[in-house]
């Protein structure tokens, strides 16, 4: 067996499981409210259900690795669309992947040596993915603790010199996940000016580019940050997207990267032993979603609402605030998170997801102690019967 396996960290729903399994219930029958998972509940649009149905002769003929001609270029002009950039190059700077998480693993495999032992710098908290990637292709993950101060993001300069020397690889999060942050501008000038210096790419997971809050005000993009700043070849950068949360169609497993032609063709290599290929019959029906905003829009209305509601409820009991972007929730806890959310479940049925288990201990911290996430997926009703059940729990065990 590959000895690498052994260096995985359980899962954080394994964890969480696991700590449930432990609580005293007590909730009196309360019907169970899923606040742990960021899997969206809201429908799957129609016009992309139907063009599965119809691309269904599709699965007579083996896909091309390289996609359908037709869904590179809807990704193509979508990106160009929502980030108000020339389009990429659908031949050679966009690919379609199976969903943002099989792409974001694979892609470390491609990049880093796997005798190199090198440096792959994590936010912390993470989608861990990017911790698996890295130990499984032979790197060392190097955790850039959270910061509230910076609005959750991470300090750049915070990173020692020699750590900058030795890293190959940068994962980032915009909007982050869990705290809904977002890279602004600055932050990615000054990160494109490191990768200048010493050389490593950048892999941006922009999964959640489209849950925000401000039909106006859009959330920066990597690649569109990268043209404002004059890169126009999206040197060392690639940009990840999915249909998942923007579309609700997470079983769909569809989504794309783009960015950087030298560093798509050598994935697109990879990807071909890899045996990635879409079917047609998903890409058809990606290929009706990225070309329908209408829906978009609808379910981002659908999450305003949620945190409309839920809000007022959760403040005067817990220090939480509206993120920038996301459906999630990055809530303070009176004491321990991972109590928090036993005894939460225990007394109320609801489970949400203890920080810790999403983080590392690094710098002498874990900077997810303390904090709950919540994903607001479920319906609207749930998430405040939700929300109510917290609110009297913080306020008869406080």
């Amino acid at each position: 067996m590959n000895p690498r396996l052994d260096t995985l960290h359980p899962y954080p729903f394994e964890k969480l499981r696991a700590l449930l399994a432990s609580a005293d219930a007590v909730s009196h029958g309360m019907p169970p409210i899923n606040l742990s998972i960021g899997e969206p509940k809201h429908a799957a649009p129609e016009a992309v259900k139907q063009a599965l149905r119809d691309g269904l002769d599709g699965l007579s003929v083996y896909p091309a690795t390289h996609g359908e001609p037709r869904l590179r270029q809807a990704i193509a002009q979508w990106l160009a669309h929502r980030y108000s950039i020339p389009a990429p190059d659908a031949d050679t700077q966009v690919l379609p992947v199976l969903g943002s998480r099989e792409a974001l693993f694979a892609f470390a495999q491609v990049v880093l040596d796997p005798t190199g032992n090198e440096r792959v710098i994590c936010p912390n908290p993470f989608y861990q993915i990017y911790e698996g990637a890295t130990l499984l292709a032979g790197g060392r993950p190097y955790y850039l603790n959270a910061d509230p101060a910076r609005n959750f993001g991470g300090d750049w300069g915070s990173v020692p010199e020699e750590i900058w020397r030795e890293t190959r690889l940068v994962f980032v999060c915009s909007p982050g996940n869990p705290a809904g942050n977002v890279m602004s501008l600055d932050e990615w000038r000054e990160l494109f000016a490191l990768s200048d210096r010493h050389g490593f790419v950048i892999a941006s997971d922009e999964c959640y580019s489209e849950i925000y809050h401000d039909e106006g005000d859009p959330p920066l993009g990597g690649l569109q940050a990268a043209r404002r700043l004059g890169r126009d070849d999206y040197r060392r950068l690639v940009a990840f997207g999915s249909l998942s949360k923007r579309s609700n169609v997470p079983g769909l497993r569809s989504g794309f990267v783009a960015g950087d032609a030298a560093l798509i063709g050598p994935f697109l290599r990879y990807r071909t032993y890899h045996g990635s290929a879409m079917s047609p019959a998903v890409a058809a029906a990606s290929i009706a979603a990225w070309h329908d905003e209408e829906h978009v829009r609808g379910n981002r209305r659908q999450y305003r609402e949620k945190f409309d509601a839920v809000l007022p409820i959760l403040q005067p009991v817990l220090d939480v605030r509206m993120p920038q972007a996301s459906f999630y929730l990055w809530a303070p806890t009176p004491g321990s998170d991972a109590a928090f959310a036993r005894e939460l479940y225990g007394h109320t049925g609801v489970t949400v997801l203890p920080g810790s288990f999403l983080a590392r201990e690094a710098h002498g911290a874990n900077p997810g102690e303390g904090r709950v996430r919540l994903a607001l997926v479920a319906p609207l009703a749930q998430c405040v019967e939700a929300a109510e059940r917290i609110a009297r729990f913080v306020r008869t065990t406080s």
